[in-house]
């Protein structure tokens, strides 16, 4: 993709569709993760809020056009269908991103930062989480900043990419890192050189604008 590709081409339904096959593929995957310093059900949860986001996407034709509707949906899918901690939390993400694009009237690199700079201020009121705790919060973060950071007029396809790769950078982190909230802060030890699964899907989701994942092996090993 050039510079040259203009906003009004970055399709919020084609990614939010990505997002929803990527979480499908890495969804044993970020289970397994869980399962070493969580509840274990986090590749569960992304996956049931993904088919629940599909079905609204596909029943949307009314909203087909609106930026904003894709987004909307992805929000109400997990605020209202998942549960656990993840499914509020990605949910207040989407529907963040959903305001801003639709303040914006579209899905620009602005817009998206907005949204993604916002969604971060709510998880972290809500959840009460900060970086360096060992949350999706330090791979949240970081997507954000990259974001903010792009050049003025780059394409929002290039702007995600490039925050995909700040959110892995906090994915990494996290693997260093011994956590201080949830489940993973009575583990001590055994959690250290694990990353974070939902830092994990904060990653998926950015870099789902560019392209489906199917395989985290890459990534993860």
């Amino acid at each position: 993709m050039t510079t040259s590709t203009s906003f009004a081409a970055f399709s919020t339904d084609a990614w939010m569709r990505s997002f929803v096959r990527s979480a499908r593929a890495a969804k044993d995957r970020l289970t397994s993760l869980d399962q070493e310093v969580g509840d274990g059900d986090f590749g569960i949860n992304l996956s049931a809020g993904a088919h629940a986001t599909l079905r609204r996407l596909d029943a949307a034709s009314t909203s087909r056009g609106d930026p904003a509707a894709p987004l909307h949906a992805a929000a109400t899918a997990f605020l209202d269908e998942v549960g656990g901690t993840s499914g509020p939390l990605f949910g207040l993400l989407f529907q963040s991103l959903a305001v801003a694009v639709a303040d914006a009237g579209a899905a620009t690199t602005t817009s998206l930062a907005a949204g993604s700079a916002e969604g971060l201020a709510a998880i972290r009121r809500v959840g009460d989480a900060a970086p360096g705790d060992k949350t999706l919060v330090d791979a949240l973060g970081p997507a954000a900043d990259a974001l903010r950071a792009a050049p003025l007029g780059a394409p929002p396809e290039q702007a995600l990419s490039r925050a995909a790769e700040a959110a892995w950078d906090g994915v990494s982190e996290t693997a260093r890192l011994r956590a201080r909230l949830g489940r993973s802060s009575y583990l001590g030890e055994r959690a250290e050189g694990v990353p974070d699964p939902g830092a994990v899907g904060i990653w998926l989701l950015f870099a789902s604008a560019r392209a489906v994942v199917d395989d985290l092996s890459a990534r993860l090993g």
